[in-house]
């Protein structure tokens, strides 16, 4: 109890991301087609119009990933009271909101993009706690 007492912040911030980044992944999975479909329309006019699934698939990997680094790092910290696997997982889970963020600003989905940065200062908090 006292481990999470003491990493009360990291334990609620990796919850955070383990739910954003499986949900996420869960959703590619099981709608892959109408992901597809609606990102080929969303860059229809950019540089990634011909390769969305593959964008994509490497999104989907990244956020799953992602979830069982945060996921074993958080049972890490609450066993042993290492963060090193929450720190790579916190890594990944900023890269792949850059990515995100990217693709959003080449669409010029400046609305989506302002919704990304609300997922990535507490993901870039979490990395500074992490590394401290």
């Amino acid at each position: 109890m006292e481990t999470l007492l003491n990493h009360a912040t990291e334990t609620v911030l990796l919850l955070f991301l383990i739910i954003t980044f499986f949900q996420s992944g869960i959703d590619k999975i099981f709608d892959w087609k109408g992901n597809v479909s609606w990102l080929k329309e969303h860059f229809s006019k950019t540089l990634f119009k011909d390769i969305v699934p593959v964008l994509l698939f490497i999104v989907l990997v990244s956020e799953v990933v992602a979830g069982i680094l945060c996921t074993i790092g958080l049972y890490s910290i609450l066993t042993v009271g290492t963060t090193v696997m929450a720190l790579y997982g916190a890594l990944l889970c900023s890269l792949t909101l850059l990515m995100l963020l990217f693709g959003q600003r080449v669409a010029k989905d400046y609305e989506g993009a302002r919704t990304i940065v609300v997922y990535l200062i507490p993901t870039v908090f979490l990395i500074f706690l992490l590394q401290a």
